[in-house]
C-alpha cells in the first residue's frame, strides 16, 4: 500500500471497531493497552483505527476464547501481518493448534456424553 493509499484510507472510531467486531469499547481499549492494536489520534484526541482493526479484533477474540494469552497473540501478529513465519514461529503455531484441537476433542467428548444422557432421558417420561 502506498503512502497516498494509506492517507486516503478512512479511519474509524473506536465505537465503530467495537460494533463491527461485536465487542465492547473497553475491550478495544484493552487490546490497545496490550499492544495488540495501534490507534491514531484525531486532533481532538479521539482514537482512530484502520478498517482492518475489525477483523483483527475478531481474531483476538477467537484466540482469547481458545485460551491464548495476549503475549502469545502478540507473538502471532507478525504471522498475521506478513503471512511469513520462521521455523520457531511455525512450531509455536502448530503447538497452539494441537492444544486447541485437544481442547475441542475434550469438548466434543462432553457433548457426546450429554447427547447420551438426553437420549436416555427422552425415553422416560
Amino acid at each position: 500500500m502506498t503512502v497516498t493509499e494509506v492517507a486516503a484510507e478512512r479511519l474509524i472510531r473506536i465505537g465503530e471497531v467495537a460494533r463491527g467486531a461485536g465487542v465492547s469499547v473497553r475491550a478495544v481499549r484493552y487490546y490497545e493497552q496490550q499492544g495488540l492494536l495501534i490507534a491514531e489520534r484525531s486532533p481532538s484526541g479521539q482514537r482512530l483505527y484502520r478498517q482492518d482493526a475489525i477483523p483483527l479484533v475478531r481474531f483476538f477474540q477467537q484466540m482469547f476464547a481458545a485460551g491464548l494469552t495476549s503475549r502469545r497473540i502478540t507473538e502471532l501478529l507478525p504471522c498475521w501481518d506478513s503471512g511469513h513465519t520462521d521455523a520457531e514461529q511455525r512450531a509455536m503455531l502448530r503447538a497452539e493448534r494441537d492444544r486447541i484441537q485437544a481442547k475441542a476433542d475434550d469438548l466434543q467428548a462432553a457433548l457426546d456424553r450429554l447427547d447420551e444422557v438426553i437420549a436416555i432421558t427422552d425415553t422416560h417420561p
